[in-house]
């Protein structure tokens, strides 16, 4: 195990991370002001690269795609979308009602804005056999863990998202450096600085999909993952503890672990990412501007 950890240590300068390659509401609040569309569809959010909305589907809609891919309806006719990173700037929205008709609602997904940072310095070197063998194993965890997030339920994507922890960003979703022309992963979720063990709470309500509490994931660290419905999971990386178990239901606010500095990282800090179903989104664009 102690090689295992030296393999890690020295490869993880030379990899791309998972982390750089998330008394309850009814309602979800993910921007300053609603955004409506045409044709009946109602949403409430950010309709930009990395931002995620809520919305309320025609009278009489049965099923619901976006760019053809099915989209679950909950039974009071809301739904979730987002858009990831590099969304194109344009997205097909087709609710078919059970009388066969159907609503089209093309939507205009605003771009983001991104740090680029460009090196004059060659991306990585390939890391050793070791390393891979065992990365693997910590990849089909996650992996297995988002599949669960798509099918649990929780309303907790119905909700207001709080900061899981209050500090100075120091890490932007989406940012990315280029070396040599290559271009790197770009950053998947927002860092923030905090010292060892403050706590670390829950965004919104959910069911504990991953608890790394054994040996920590070699880039992630102690990594945590809640579910909260509709194909929507926050994952917290670098964590000194863990306070929960897989299978836990968690509540808005609810401590579930301390901030650290495990894993690669090279200074205490959180870093909270958000996935809808495989769709990396950015925290800040649902939670809102950093308290303070």
């Amino acid at each position: 195990m102690k090689r295992a950890r030296a393999l890690a240590a020295s490869a993880a300068l030379a990899l791309t991370s998972y982390a750089a390659a998330q008394v309850p509401s009814t309602d979800l609040t993910v921007a300053p002001m609603p955004v409506s569309a045409a044709h009946d569809f109602t949403f409430r959010g950010v309709m930009s690269q990395g931002g995620m909305l809520v919305g309320t589907v025609p009278a009489g809609t049965i099923t619901l795609t976006l760019d053809g891919a099915d989209v679950p309806l909950a039974p009071d006719g809301r739904f979730l979308i987002a858009f990831g990173r590099d969304h194109g700037p344009n997205a097909t929205l087709v609710a078919t009602r059970g009388d066969r008709t159907t609503v089209v609602d093309r939507l205009t997904i605003a771009p983001g804005t991104y740090r680029i940072e460009a090196l004059p310095i060659p991306k990585y070197q390939q890391p050793e056999a070791e390393f891979l063998k065992i990365r693997a194993g910590e990849l089909d965890q996650i992996k297995a863990a988002r599949t669960q997030a798509a099918m649990l339920v929780s309303d907790g994507w119905r909700q207001t998202f709080q900061w899981p922890a209050i500090g100075r960003v120091s890490g932007a979703f989406g940012a990315q450096r280029v070396y040599n022309g290559e271009k790197g992963s770009y950053h998947t979720g927002e860092d923030i600085a905090v010292p060892t063990g403050t706590p670390v709470r829950a965004p919104a309500d959910g069911v504990v999909i991953l608890a790394a509490t054994g040996d920590p994931f070699t880039l992630e660290g102690h990594l945590l993952m809640v579910g909260h419905g509709m194909g929507l999971d926050s994952a917290f990386l670098h964590l000194s503890h863990i306070d929960v178990a897989v299978g836990d239901h968690v509540r808005r606010g609810q401590v579930i672990g301390e901030s650290g500095m495990t894993g690669r990282a090279t200074g205490p800090h959180l870093h909270w990412a958000l996935t809808w179903r495989g769709e990396r989104i950015d925290p800040k664009l649902v939670a809102g501007p950093m308290p303070g």
